[in-house]
């Protein structure tokens, strides 16, 4: 028995979420290293300790890998979008909040944001749709940036609900938001050694300038 289960890598049952997690983690770290192109499943097999075909009992191709990276990631921002809907009720604050939170978490993990936010690969399945994913099934693979952006829209159209007025579309306004947090959190990953003046200043200044960006009067 114990034979079998060293040949094929399968755990006991109950506990195929902690071998996953592994080759998430291998997967993530050789991404990282060696690039997505140079990476083999075999190498991630190798890297985990078990043969090619166990791995392809969780997960079909190195695509499949990506997307639940891509999803793994995303699903920490839908938890802090969570947070934020439950402590704090004014939807422009709200907008504010997840811009800091998206931030952090940038900054806080780095390889993760530089893998799915920052790196060359872009999984074949989200290239032409990304974040317009429908959102009407979440247990779709790579579905987890459009739900994020889904949130974020919607946030933003209860701004404009309550009696602010938006300078752009709801989905525009997002983009502008995403577009604005992501170069500040790209260049200090980027630049880590650079002498910025204050990280959480330079946040805050980026929010008042996207915030003032897309509500008109600001």
């Amino acid at each position: 028995m114990f034979s079998a289960v060293a040949a094929t890598g399968r755990k006991r049952r109950g506990e195929g979420h902690t071998r996953r997690d592994e080759i998430l983690h291998a997967a993530k770290e050789l991404f990282l290293e060696q690039g997505y192109d140079s990476t083999t499943i075999r190498k991630i097999a190798d890297r985990v300790g078990i043969s090619a075909p166990a791995l392809y009992l969780y997960f079909k191709d190195k695509e499949a890998l990506m997307l639940a990276l891509c999803d793994q990631t995303f699903g920490h921002l839908i938890e802090a979008i969570n947070e934020i809907e439950k402590t704090v009720s004014d939807p422009l604050q709200r907008v504010r909040r997840f811009g800091e939170a998206y931030a952090r978490f940038g900054l806080t993990h780095p390889d993760e944001y530089r893998l799915i936010f920052m790196g060359a690969h872009i999984p074949e399945s989200l290239r032409k749709i990304g974040h317009r994913m429908p959102t009407d099934d979440p247990t779709r693979p790579g579905v987890g940036g459009a739900m994020v952006f889904s949130r974020l829209v919607a946030i933003l159209n209860q701004v404009e609900a309550s009696s602010v007025k938006l300078r752009y579309p709801a989905d525009t306004c997002a983009e502008l938001c995403w577009m604005g947090i992501h170069g500040v959190v790209a260049a200090m990953i980027m630049k880590p050694d650079f002498p910025w003046s204050n990280r959480d200043l330079l946040i805050e200044g980026m929010l008042d300038m996207v915030a003032k960006g897309i509500v008109r009067g600001a």
